[in-house]
C-alpha cells in the first residue's frame, strides 16, 4: 500500500529516479538543492528523510551519492525497478572482474515478483555477458543476466564465479566428490573449483535479454 506523497515529495522522487536512469549514479545534495530551488542542505535532507521513512528510497550513510530507489518508490511513480549493472562477466574463460559500472537496468515489477524477489534491491544485480561458452542454453554474447546473491548452491545452478583472474558465468556441478564449473559449449573445458580460490557471487535467475 503506497503512502500518499505531496507534489514536492513526488518531484524529488521522480528527479532521483530520472537522474539515476540517465547518469547511472544518484544526484548529490547540491544537485537536489538546485532542482528544488532551496538554499539549505537541511531542506533536502528533510525530503530524503521522509521518502526513506515511507519506504521509497534508501540512503547509504557516509556516501556523497548514497541514494537508491527501492521497488516501492519506482512503482509509486509508475516506473520500472532500477537494478544496478555491476559490470561484465565472461561466458568463456575468466575475464577481468567487475567494473564499478555506473549504470542501471530497468526491470519490470512483475518480473521481480515472478522470481520471488523481495521488495529490495540489496540481493540482486545485473551483469552483462561476454563470450559464447553458454550458448547451448541460450546465454549469448552481450546478454544481460539478473543475478541473485546466494550463499548456497546446488549442482546444476548457473552461477557467477570469481577468482583473482576475473569473473565467469558457468553451470556449477558437484558430483563424485568433485566440484567444477561447466560451460555449455563443447569448445570450452570444465574449470575445476579449487577451495579458497573461487568465490561465488550469485545464481543466475533470469536472462533479461530474452524477455519479449
Amino acid at each position: 500500500m503506497s503512502i500518499k506523497l505531496t507534489p514536492k515529495q513526488r518531484n524529488v522522487l521522480e528527479f532521483i529516479y530520472t537522474f539515476l536512469e540517465n547518469s547511472g549514479f544518484p544526484p548529490s545534495i547540491s544537485e537536489l538543492k538546485e532542482e528544488l530551488n532551496v538554499s539549505s542542505n537541511q531542506s533536502v535532507l528533510n525530503f530524503l528523510d521522509t521518502l526513506e521513512k515511507k519506504g521509497y528510497i534508501k540512503r547509504e550513510k557516509d556516501q556523497a551519492r548514497g541514494l537508491k530507489i527501492l521497488p516501492m518508490g519506482a512503482r509509486e511513480i509508475g516506473k520500472d525497478v532500477l537494478i544496478k549493472v555491476v559490470g561484465t562477466s565472461a561466458a568463456g574463460p575468466y575475464i577481468e572482474s567487475y567494473a564499478n559500472a555506473f549504470s542501471f537496468y530497468p526491470v519490470q515489477k512483475g518480473i521481480l515478483e515472478k522470481e520471488n524477489i523481495a521488495d529490495s534491491q540489496e540481493k540482486v544485480f545485473v551483469i552483462q555477458v561476454q563470450g559464447d561458452s553458454m550458448t547451448n542454453i541460450g546465454i549469448e554474447n552481450d546478454d544481460m543476466l539478473l543475478v541473485k546473491e546466494a550463499k548456497e548452491f546446488k549442482s546444476g545452478d548457473i552461477v557467477v564465479a570469481e577468482t583473482d583472474e576475473g569473473a565467469t558465468v558457468k553451470r556449477f556441478i558437484a558430483e563424485g566428490g568433485k566440484r567444477y564449473l561447466k560451460p555449455e559449449n563443447p569448445n570450452y573445458e570444465n574449470i575445476l573449483i579449487i577451495p579458497g580460490e573461487v568465490r561465488f557471487r550469485g545464481r543466475v535467475i533470469l536472462n533479461l535479454s530474452k524477455i519479449k
